[in-house]
């Protein structure tokens, strides 16, 4: 994996960062919001349809994923498990490297967008617990459709005004590949975090990892042949 990317970041690519499950490791707390709204509506709903809903918007899940749900607003399902979050104390854990990796992409002005499913309230928050604010994000209220659709990842190339074909793309679920290949970006990182490495593979990505330090070391790699340095200020 790191060759590749170093190549691509080399000549000038952007990376593209999904935000849960690939820089934090969020997606037991989703799917524990998803059972507790579940439960209190006195629903009994199989894991493997509440892993359907991974990485993509609520709403736009709600309306295609059969349950017991049906015919009920999509938009206030979506907010009855977004409140089911909010009420949980615990905290998204950062995949090792996420921290590493936005830190070399900032120091080292590589064009870096978290293009997120999520909510931009929720991909703040996250990401300033990482340290990795501000940067260029595409969250769920920037596109009409959502993953694995490919417009959040052509409008993550489109904010940083660059070629999507020579994007980098990390992503944990299906979902975000399908829309990560349709987009038609260069590479694509399939973190293991969510689904098996195996899934992902299968679903497109040119290769697997489980955490993030070796894209950060990938991008420090391409640094040393390009001429980057560090921005005014930074060290």
């Amino acid at each position: 994996m790191s060759g590749r990317v170093t190549e691509l970041v080399r000549a000038g690519g952007a990376l593209l960062l999904d935000l849960d499950g690939t820089l934090v490791d969020s997606e037991p707390m989703h799917r524990a919001a998803f059972a507790a709204y579940f439960a209190l509506r006195g629903w009994d709903v199989p894991d493997d349809v509440v892993r359907q809903f991974a990485g993509r918007r609520g709403h736009e899940a709600f309306a295609q994923v059969d349950g017991p749900w049906a015919g009920e607003d999509p938009a206030e399902l979506t907010q009855g498990v977004v409140d089911a979050l909010l009420r949980t104390t615990t905290r998204p854990l950062p995949v090792p490297g996420a921290a590493s990796l936005l830190t070399a992409c900032r120091e080292l002005a590589v064009p870096t967008a978290v293009v997120t499913s999520a909510r931009r309230s929720w991909a703040e928050q996250v990401l300033r617990g990482l340290g990795g604010w501000p940067v260029a994000t595409v969250t769920a209220e920037d596109c009409t459709r959502g993953k694995p659709h490919p417009e959040p990842y052509l409008r993550g190339a489109q904010v940083l005004d660059v070629t999507v074909a020579a994007a980098v793309v990390a992503e944990d679920t299906p979902a975000g590949i399908d829309a990560a290949r349709a987009a038609g970006v260069a590479h694509v990182i399939g973190m293991a975090t969510t689904y098996p490495g195996e899934a992902l593979l299968e679903a497109g990505a040119d290769d697997v990892a489980t955490d993030l330090r070796d894209l950060s070391a990938a991008v420090r790699a391409a640094a040393g042949g390009t001429g980057m340095t560090p921005r005014a200020g930074l060290t």
